[in-house]
């Protein structure tokens, strides 16, 4: 995902804006990551233009999709209740953009782990990104995990993945076991989606030690990454 594309980054009235200008940016074949990354920073959030996107659940983060892009990208408004977090997960080769729009989220990065044997994960580094920042991963920089460690604040963020995918890695800190999961949204467009038959009562990702609780009662598993 490398390209060459202007280097000066134009104003960004509000969040069409942003969406607009990213649909002429993946319209071409190759992209530039370091342009998408500083398309990102030059948005300045305003909740006039998400507050429509920001629905919450008491019991787990949510994923809302905004813009399903032109097939080489979406973007969606992540919102985290006070302590919500995602487990360790990979991102299906990948690049992940996260802007934060309210509060903020600590991010954990890891290590891969290694395919054979159970050993406790190894934790590389520590991030707080406050709002308006923007971090940066892909799989070849390793795994993360992204929580709101506040008790008192909720917090909002923004994510381009590029290309999208529907099945990513979640991992268990302490053997590194890995297993697969699916991705899904709380709404799309602002609109709730339907409780769909089968689906995981408990999200793996965001709520990893009630995993193996919920896979004892249904047939089919269904999670979500951020």
């Amino acid at each position: 995902m490398n390209g060459k594309d202007s280097k000066i980054v134009p104003e960004l009235e509000d969040l069409d804006a942003l969406i607009t200008e990213l649909h002429r940016v993946f319209s071409e074949d190759c992209v530039n990551v370091e342009y998408v990354h500083a398309l990102m920073t030059s948005y300045k959030s305003n909740p006039d233009d998400w507050r429509k996107f920001a629905k919450f659940d008491p019991h787990r983060y949510t994923r809302n999709l905004v813009n399903s892009g032109n097939g080489k990208f979406n973007l969606i408004v992540l919102c985290w209740g006070e302590g919500q977090g995602s487990s360790i997960h990979s991102h299906s080769d990948s690049h992940c953009f996260m802007k934060i729009l309210d509060g903020e989220l600590q991010e954990s990065m890891f290590e891969w782990p290694d395919k054979e044997g159970e050993k406790e994960m190894t934790n590389t580094q520590i991030n707080t990104y406050k709002k308006d920042e923007v971090a940066y991963i892909n799989d070849s920089l390793g795994l993360h995990r992204v929580e709101n460690v506040s008790h008192t604040n909720s917090a909002i963020s923004l994510h381009l993945y590029s290309p999208p995918f529907d099945l990513c890695e979640c991992f268990d800190q302490r053997t590194g076991h890995r297993s697969q999961s699916k991705v899904t949204f709380w709404s799309i467009n602002g609109e709730k989606t339907p409780f769909r038959k089968g689906a995981k009562a408990y999200d793996e990702i965001a709520q990893p030690e009630k995993a193996s609780e919920a896979k004892e009662n249904t047939a089919e598993n269904a999670s979500t990454c951020n």
